[in-house]
């Protein structure tokens, strides 16, 4: 008779004497699960690379054959207490709601992960800025996620049922449509989005998180995307004109005094043949933006990288590269570093104070040379600590996050 070398109990996993039903860890990975649970953990997959042209050490934090995105550079990625980074994936599918693609979380510290959202949740959320909760929509509302709450009792192995971590902040009135953008003020206690308006222009609204009252702000006869409030400055937020291309005049802002009065004005006003994109924060009183450069009838004005005062409007051009010019930026809080990528995927950091540019990593798009193909868009942001620079990156897969060191140069 041929033996096969393993038990009849298929339950034991024997084979050839050794029991492998011990053996359940690593299968607990991205690559071997589809499902939907709430909390649930994952091995780490990072992978720590080294920059042929650089020779900068990276780390591939996810590597698993589904796409896997940061946060756009709008909003934050990083728990406040910097423990961990929250990102999207498309991997994890709920068979009843039809949902495909959950928010997961990535410890700092081991490189785990842990789902946190579930259902038909979504994966697009604003994290808080003081404390560990996750702001999103769903089923028209206004939710908080207490993913302090989640993270702990995902550790302890006690998840509780979805709905406990969940507070409705915010009930949209019927036949409301948002037409996306969320901002969370500095002082965590409102939220700024836009609805439809009419002839496809947008209302901007406030939410109190305390009262749940709703206030129209203005109406602007565009689509506002890109709601970003400032993290520093309570009643100020700033949004683009979306065009997906070259917007007549992309940046605004709108300022909310004591006395409920609101201002709306234009970031920065546009000539025609400029064309801007990819603002951002850096601290209480700047921004920081590109101005590009891809096209011939760009480069008769000034491009790169700028910074604005937003209570001078005193402009700084922070320098530009060749092959088409930068495209994404973001601004350590001090000011004195900017990190700002190419087309074909290279990273550069620039010192404000020397302008001296300093490529951290390449290859993360290919051989682009324009911002309209399938590969990842950057979308980069600098840790809180100014320790890391974190992107996406199309070198393993269509899209994969990775972290570079900021200052490679103090880590040898």
């Amino acid at each position: 008779m041929l033996s096969l070398g393993f038990a009849t109990s298929l339950a034991a996993q024997t084979i050839n004497g050794i029991d492998y039903s011990t053996y359940g860890d690593p299968a607990n990975t991205f690559e071997m699960t589809h499902s939907d649970i709430l909390g649930q953990r994952f091995a780490s997959e990072h992978l720590t690379l080294v920059d042929p042209v650089t020779e900068v050490p990276y780390i591939a934090l996810t590597t698993s054959k589904h796409s896997n995105s940061k946060f756009y550079q709008t909003h934050p990625s990083w728990t406040p207490d910097g423990k961990y980074i929250i990102f999207r994936s498309s991997r994890g599918r709920n068979e009843d709601t039809g949902s495909r693609g959950f928010a997961y979380a990535m410890s700092m510290e081991t490189f785990e992960i842990t789902q946190v959202t579930t259902a038909d949740w979504g994966s697009n959320l604003h994290l808080g800025w003081k404390e560990n909760l996750a702001y999103f929509f769903h089923d028209q509302k206004l939710k908080a996620l207490d993913l302090g709450q989640l993270l702990a009792d995902s550790a302890a192995g006690s998840v509780a049922a979805p709905e406990t971590y969940l507070t409705t902040l915010i009930t949209l009135p019927e036949g409301f449509r948002h037409t996306g953008g969320l901002g969370i003020d500095a002082n965590q206690n409102r939220a700024y989005f836009g609805g439809r308006g009419e002839n496809r222009g947008t209302i901007l609204y406030s939410a109190d998180f305390s009262t749940g009252e709703l206030t129209q702000l203005l109406e602007v006869p565009l689509w506002a995307n890109h709601i970003q409030a400032n993290p520093y400055v309570s009643g100020e937020f700033m949004y683009c004109w979306e065009t997906r291309g070259d917007a007549p005049q992309r940046m605004w802002m709108v300022s909310i005094s004591p006395d409920g009065s609101v201002t709306n004005r234009a970031v920065y006003p546009e000539k025609p043949s400029e064309w801007v994109t990819h603002e951002v924060y850096s601290d209480a009183d700047h921004i920081v933006f590109n101005v590009m450069a891809h096209l011939d009838r760009l480069q008769e004005n000034p491009t790169g990288v700028f910074s604005l005062n937003l209570r001078t409007d005193e402009v700084t051009n922070h320098g530009q590269i060749g092959k088409g010019g930068f495209w994404h930026c973001d601004r350590s809080e001090d000011g004195r570093w900017i990190v700002a990528d190419t087309f074909d995927g290279e990273l550069y950091r620039i010192d404000t104070e020397t302008g001296i540019q300093t490529l951290l990593t390449t290859g993360h798009r290919g051989i682009s040379k324009s911002p309209f193909t399938s590969e990842a868009h950057s979308h980069h942001n600098i840790s809180p600590d100014n320790k890391w620079v974190l992107f996406n990156s199309s070198q393993l897969t269509d899209s994969d996050i990775m972290l570079v060191p900021l200052h490679p140069e103090q880590a040898k």
